[in-house]
């Protein structure tokens, strides 16, 4: 269950970095299509076709931030209750708080531009709270074997 944990939590961690890719993928190839003359209006973000380079950027930060990543820390909250680890249940519910409070964010920005600030902010939360989740697991296991270790010597 230990591995399994930590490759949920790894699983967030890597999709942080997908989120980070993917929009700076879509932003990016957005600024290009306009600096070449391309216009962006609302007719063309509801006609949902692909028109330029990193335009699919968007979609994978929707996917992977509104569904793989949310679904991945509900199953870390539920592994956890199965992990023999002191904590694990705390750094679960932890990351599924800053998962959900990202979701949150990610939807208002539409409404209040300036909560994209604290979305990017709180997306260095959720990787690194993932991270430390995932390398806490791992760090459990090796020191115990090096405490019972070092008991055996002393005996």
């Amino acid at each position: 269950m230990r591995r399994i944990y930590s490759a949920i939590a790894w699983t967030i961690a890597a999709g942080v970095v997908v989120q980070a890719a993917s929009i700076a993928f879509g932003l990016g190839g957005m600024a290009h299509y306009i600096q070449s003359g391309g216009v962006i209006d609302k007719a063309l973000v509801e006609s949902r076709e692909a028109t330029f380079t990193g335009d699919l950027g968007f979609p994978i930060h929707g996917i992977v931030g509104g569904m793989v990543i949310p679904i991945a820390a509900l199953l870390l909250l539920g592994v956890a209750f199965f992990v023999k680890v002191r904590g694990a249940r705390l750094w679960a519910a932890i990351v599924l708080a800053l998962v959900a409070l990202q979701i949150t964010l990610g939807y208002s920005i539409a409404d209040m531009p300036y909560l994209g600030l604290v979305h990017g902010a709180n997306a260095l939360a959720v990787l690194l709270a993932a991270v430390f989740t995932a390398l806490r697991v791992g760090r459990r296991s090796v020191f115990g074997a090096e405490k019972s270790a070092s008991d055996a010597v002393a005996t």
